[in-house]
């Protein structure tokens, strides 16, 4: 499992490619603000909605922050760029990714998790007698390298799965389309809408959350070094980002989407519409009575049990070293 933790510390080289291509501003931050540049896990899209949200309705420059939205792609490495300091804030796409920095000893940290729920799903064509998640062992299963390394994982834990149903996926839904028999990894956002689109058929879909995988996604990742010297700007940049997601979610979402698209012009109104809807319906951000944002001790522990027990990580690493709930409680008076 050695290749999973290689996520949090690949190579210079393309370290080199990222901050080349994306570089850190370095303008000065307006009178009274705290410089915020904050790089997210890929393009622009719904999926990071609330921060564009926050960022269009004047949340962050309410609270005295000046920030910018990085957008991501398939050159960028956030744990890389964090751990370089060519970015104040990053986006922890999967629980993993966190536990990977923890396990490298690379002093970045959890604040809060934005999607209580991983949107990971996997799809099945439908009239193939596929009820759950259980039902797909022995079928191919086409996953990305990093999902081999991460979700997959969990899935031969609980559902006894063998790495010889693995299929290569490189996000070409076409050996899917093509094999009624193949099951397809994506997200509840995006991948089934693809299909549907693209095939004419509505895919099968089994949110892995619903089935009880335990991670978080979405998280916002912190340097420790700038927890320490700007605790405040931290704790306002979650609340700001807390308001950007409910207002993206049940507000109007207008402003938001003007920003992803102005970042993303191959994104698309109606993309960015079901995406939203699937978030709400879906439960992906707001989750019952569980806060916009929160995470739990007892979640990451879930989380963590289940990674070690699969040799991932020692069973006597500490991994709260990972995360801190500390800008998720109230302000000391």
């Amino acid at each position: 499992m050695n290749g999973l933790r290689l996520i949090a510390v690949a190579c210079l080289g393309l370290l080199a490619a990222a901050c080349s291509e994306q570089k850190k501003a370095d303008v000065p931050a307006e009178p009274g603000r705290t410089r915020i540049t904050f790089a997210t896990d890929w393009r622009a899209q719904a999926e990071q909605g609330g921060f564009y949200q926050a960022l269009a309705t004047g949340e962050y420059a309410k609270r005295g922050l000046d920030v910018t939205i990085m957008q991501g792609g398939p050159a960028v490495n956030v744990p890389q760029l964090l751990a370089a300091g060519s970015v104040d804030m990053g986006m922890g796409s999967n629980s993993f990714i966190v536990l990977n920095l923890a396990a490298e000893k690379v002093p970045v940290k959890a604040v809060a998790a934005f999607m209580q729920k991983d949107p990971q799903v996997l799809m099945a064509h439908p009239d193939q007698g596929i009820k759950s998640i259980a039902d797909m062992k022995g079928r191919p299963i086409l996953l990305s390298d990093a999902s081999v390394t991460a979700f997959w994982v969990w899935l031969k834990a609980k559902y006894g799965f063998t790495d010889d149903m693995v299929r290569k996926y490189t996000f070409n839904p076409a050996p899917f389309i093509a094999d009624k028999k193949a099951i397809q990894q994506g997200y509840v956002t995006s991948e089934p809408y693809t299909i549907e689109k693209e095939a004419g058929f509505k895919p099968e879909v089994f949110l892995l959350a619903d089935e009880g995988y335990p991670g978080y996604a979405t998280m916002v990742l912190v340097p420790d070094a700038f927890i320490a010297k700007n605790p405040e700007a931290v704790r306002a940049f979650i609340e700001a980002s807390a308001a950007g997601w409910q207002s993206y979610l049940n507000g109007d979402a207008a402003p938001g989407d003007a920003l992803i698209l102005k970042d993303n012009p191959e994104a698309t109104q109606d993309l960015l519409a079901q995406a939203r809807e699937k978030m709400k319906s879906y439960g992906i951000v707001e989750s019952g009575d569980v806060g916009v944002g929160t995470m739990t001790d007892a979640r990451w522990a879930e989380f963590f049990k289940v990674a070690s027990e699969q040799g991932v990580y020692p069973k006597d690493m500490d991994y709260r070293h990972a995360y801190t709930l500390d800008f998720l409680k109230p302000a000391a008076p």
